[in-house]
């Protein structure tokens, strides 16, 4: 029987699959189609939707799967009756409204690859250069703080591994001291000494500076010793740290956006990391270098001897890299040029015999 204009319900044979949104219970309904559509579960009160809210969605072919816009968002029906499908499909002529034709999939495409396009331009052209303008406009004070909540977590993770043999950490001091006053910066500069087999040496925002056991073994002098620290040095003078800070946080920040990281975690972690592996851009590795060149200089001492030592470290890298791709002068550049900068001494020796001797034994037990 034909709807009539008394809302009298027609009522068709079959049944049809239905999700009421707030659980995940399939129920088996029947149909009814008056002024509109009536679903219906036994022992339960008729749901209606508005034949106008209802809209198909994806499905499997030969099932009907519609929503309605008043239903919760979850809220499906499928209908696997052809005849009932038919039927609910006269009735609904905004059924189809929301669903994508083939233009309106390739705009949102063509959009989702212009927004990672332009994600990918600001990572590899705004961010550094927002870094370069941001780190000399952060406070000293704030990169003072965040040096030494970076070196409370450094001592969490080294607090058994720091040397400080008496003998050792006073030359230790003493070539730092050197160094900090050559190179022009202030009295806040610190140092220590971590025993780790891992050659190599850093500084944290605000003036920590950190040398790993393992590089000190491979040196034959204090000149190469004081080459390496005049080098970070160098990286804290131009605050290059803090410039890597701002560019990891923020990069990885955009980058998370694109694996749907919108919580900054990834920031947090890449900015946190950036403070110890200090992967620096090139130019601030050859920026640094010529601080090494500046203050072994001003000393009357050579800044061959770092060339050399970290050629002895790491070999020829050459046959592994491309220099032009390289995030820093590959070490044989680096030694070359240190070579031509090499000059006969005109000052005195950084260390003597005895605290060079002493700085080497540095994490060696005190004797009693």
């Amino acid at each position: 029987m034909d709807e009539v204009s008394d809302g009298t319900a027609h009522d068709e044979s079959g049944s049809a699959v239905y999700f009421d949104g707030k659980s995940s219970r399939r129920r088996i309904v029947r149909l009814a189609f008056a002024s509109a559509l009536e679903i219906m579960e036994e022992g339960a009160l008729p749901v209606r939707w508005a034949y106008d809210d209802l809209r198909q969605a994806d499905s499997p072919a030969g099932i009907l799967r519609v929503s309605c816009l008043s239903a919760p968002a979850l809220a499906r029906l499928e209908i696997r009756d052809a005849a009932l499908a038919a039927e609910l499909t006269s009735r609904c002529v905004r059924l189809t409204e929301n669903r994508l034709g083939g233009r309106a999939i390739t705009k949102i495409v063509g959009w989702s690859v212009a927004a990672v396009a332009s994600i990918v331009m600001v990572v590899l052209f705004g961010i550094p250069l927002a870094a370069d303008r941001l780190a000399p406009l952060v406070p000293e004070a704030f990169e003072q703080r965040l040096g030494e909540a970076s070196d409370l977590q450094i001592k969490a993770i080294f607090g058994a591994n720091i040397c400080n043999r008496a003998g050792g950490q006073a030359a230790f001091v003493k070539l730092l001291t050197e160094l900090r006053q050559a190179a022009g910066l202030n009295t806040d500069v610190q140092s220590t000494v971590l025993a780790t087999d891992v050659p190599n040496a850093f500084a944290l925002p605000g003036g920590k500076v950190y040398l790993f056991s393992g590089l000190l073994a491979k040196a034959q002098n204090a000149d190469e010793i004081a080459g390496v620290l005049a080098h970070e040095l160098g990286h804290l003078k131009h605050r290059d740290n803090m410039r890597g800070m701002i560019y990891n946080g923020g990069s990885s920040f955009l980058i998370g956006l694109l694996f749907g990281d919108v919580t900054g975690s990834g920031a947090l972690i890449f900015a946190s990391r950036s403070l110890i592996t200090a992967s620096y851009s090139r130019e601030a590795e050859q920026n640094a270098d010529t601080m090494t060149i500046e203050v072994m200089h001003k000393l009357g001492r050579s800044p061959k001897p770092m060339g050399e030592l970290l050629y002895r470290v790491t070999g020829k890298e050459g046959g592994h890299n491309l220099s032009i791709l390289a995030s820093h002068p590959l070490t044989e550049d680096r030694l070359q040029r240190m070579s031509a900068e090499d000059r006969p001494a005109s000052g005195p020796p950084l260390l003597t015999d005895k605290e060079w001797a002493a700085l080497k034994a540095i994490c060696s037990a005190e004797k009693k």
